[in-house]
Formats: C-alpha cells, sequence, structure tokens
C-alpha cells in the first residue's frame, strides 16, 4: 500500500509518498481553501504513484472528522469530503498526533510541536491520545499564547525556552512519561533541551502519516486471531 502523506501548516503544506525520498511543498496561508489545497496537492504529486492518503490536520480531529476550522487557514474545512476529492480512502488526524505517532518509540510519550501555536498529541502503546494542551489557562491567556510564534516574540529566546522547561517538568511529573519529544517548526530555535527531552524531526510527520495505515494492516491481519479467540472463550462458557 503507497501512502500519500500531507502535513498542513499555517505557512506551507508539506507531502511525501511512500518511496519517495524528498518532500515537496508549496505555501498555504489565510486564503487557502480545502478545495484549493487538494488541486495543488494533486498537481504536485502528479507524477507520484499512491493508492490511499493521510492528512496532518492544524485543528481538532475526533474520530476521523475534522471538528473545528483551522486559526491560519480559510474556512470551509469541517464537512469537506476528502475522499470524494482525491478518489481515494482517506485518513485525517491532528498535525501534531500525526508527527507524534511518527516520533514514537515506545511507553508513554508526550509531543510538544512548538510552531504557530503549540501543538500536543500522547502516545501510549502505539495509540494516540490527541491533546489540546495549548488551550490550558496560564497568567493573563493560554500556554499557546506564551509558547507559539508570538509568544515566542513578545518574550525572547530565554525567556521563552525557560518557560518551556518549566511546562516541560511539570508535564513529565503529572503524566509519569517515559519520553518527551519537541517538534514544530520552532524548536530548530532551541539552544538547550529541557532534561528528559529530545528534538523530534519534521519529517517525522511524514512517518505517522506511513504508519497510520500500517496500524490499519496491522489491526486487521489480527482480527481474525481476536475473533477465534473470542469464539473459543464463549464455547468454553
Amino acid at each position: 500500500m503507497s501512502v500519500l502523506a500531507i502535513d498542513i501548516g499555517g505557512t506551507n503544506i508539506k507531502i511525501l509518498a511512500t518511496g519517495q525520498k524528498e518532500p515537496r511543498k508549496f505555501p498555504s496561508g489565510e486564503k487557502m481553501t480545502p478545495k484549493q489545497m487538494v488541486a495543488r496537492v494533486k498537481r504536485l504529486a502528479g507524477d507520484w504513484q499512491y493508492d490511499v492518503v493521510s492528512i496532518g490536520y492544524p485543528g481538532m480531529v475526533k474520530e476521523g472528522r475534522l471538528v473545528s476550522e483551522p486559526t491560519n487557514l480559510a474556512p470551509g474545512w469541517v464537512g469537506f469530503d476528502f475522499e470524494r476529492a482525491f478518489r481515494r480512502p482517506v485518513k485525517l488526524i491532528n498535525d501534531a498526533a500525526m508527527q507524534a505517532l511518527g516520533s514514537y518509540q515506545g511507553g508513554v510519550m508526550l509531543f510538544l510541536g512548538l510552531g504557530t501555536g503549540l501543538g500536543s498529541a500522547l502516545v501510549v502503546n502505539r495509540t494516540v491520545v490527541p491533546m489540546e494542551l495549548g488551550r490550558l489557562s496560564y497568567k493573563d491567556g493560554t500556554i499557546e499564547d506564551y509558547l507559539g510564534r508570538q509568544g515566542l516574540k513578545r518574550l525572547g529566546r530565554k525567556t521563552w525556552e525557560r518557560l518551556l522547561a518549566t511546562v516541560a517538568m511539570r508535564l513529565s511529573a503529572a503524566i509519569h512519561l517515559d519520553d518527551l519529544v519537541v517538534g514544530g517548526g520552532n524548536a530548530k530555535k532551541l539552544t538547550y533541551l529541557p532534561t528528559g527531552c529530545r528534538v523530534g524531526s519534521n519529517a517525522n510527520a511524514f512517518a505517522g502519516g506511513f504508519r497510520m495505515w500500517k496500524e490499519e494492516e496491522r489491526r486487521r491481519a489480527a482480527a481474525p486471531a481476536r475473533n477465534a479467540a473470542t469464539k473459543k472463550e464463549a464455547r468454553k462458557t
């Protein structure tokens, strides 16, 4: 199964297909509609072969459906029929969750995406739990107001880094993390990492997009064995 992974950001939209070495990208922005996105992606990936599509979306996704409009793109995303537009099966996931899945190495892992806003997702035993930690209250705003792009500009790098270290320490203690990954476009601006953290590559978003379909194949392959075990237990009772 060949997968086309799409990472939608407020500045750029990046794509990569199974077997390809270099991602491709084009600008997004406040005027980008889902129809325009699909058209640009199909043109840019015109010489690539792919059977299915994974989309990392900069907004809330619940049970594979978009439930909120993006902050930094044009409206019209919620309810858009991506499968009809691409004429292929499509899986939708929050963009931070997709990068988190691609960054996962085991145990309990939290991903924090430092970009336009603050993305977050928890991964436990390969199961992704999308989160919105950026919406938590902090001082006169939210954590995202302080750790997102505008917070970095307002606070300056040193104060921003210290706040990130404090947030990372508190979250690690509260969730009993085995791993904390910091990613997103602004992760490269960090001059040091809080204890227990590692920097994740933006390329992990594509790895997560590919893994979404691999996990689907794994579940399907395991389903007959689970069903057989259930029937066996039913016969015993």
